[in-house]
């Protein structure tokens, strides 16, 4: 057996089947090198999580919190090969879903629009000084 430290995971969810997600969490255009890291990432916390618990069910994950390209479904060309799509990656309305429930999503969106309109003027302020 080999010792590996691997990097912390983002997000680690266990199911009440007792299954683990373990998740992590990637900007919206990652480059094309990183996918390589990122699968090894995901396959050395497998592995680790299996190597003190061998009979635990573990689903390791991509997450990436929104969709520049909406209402276009995520379509990154670097992820092409280095993930299966189906079952290592989630993107925008798929993950938060997946953590919250159906309609977290909308949900959250709801939010982000209610705390814009609320703080519009403290933002537009803010902004103002970058404007010069």
């Amino acid at each position: 057996m080999r010792k590996v430290k691997p990097t912390k995971i983002d997000v680690l969810l266990e199911s009440k089947k007792g299954e683990l997600y373990l998740i992590d969490i990637k900007t919206a255009k990652p480059n094309v090198g990183g996918f390589k890291e990122f699968k090894r990432t995901l396959l050395e916390w497998a592995a680790a999580t299996l190597a003190a618990n061998p009979k635990v069910e573990v689903n390791t994950l991509i997450a990436i919190p929104y969709n520049p390209y909406e209402p276009k479904p995520y379509n990154r060309w670097t992820i092409r090969g280095m993930l299966d799509l189906k079952n290592e990656l989630k993107v925008a309305q798929e993950f938060w879903d997946f953590l919250g429930g159906e309609g977290a999503y909308q949900d959250l969106l709801d939010c982000f629009e209610r705390i814009g309109i609320e703080l519009r003027p403290e933002i537009d302020k803010y902004f103002e000084k970058f404007k010069r």
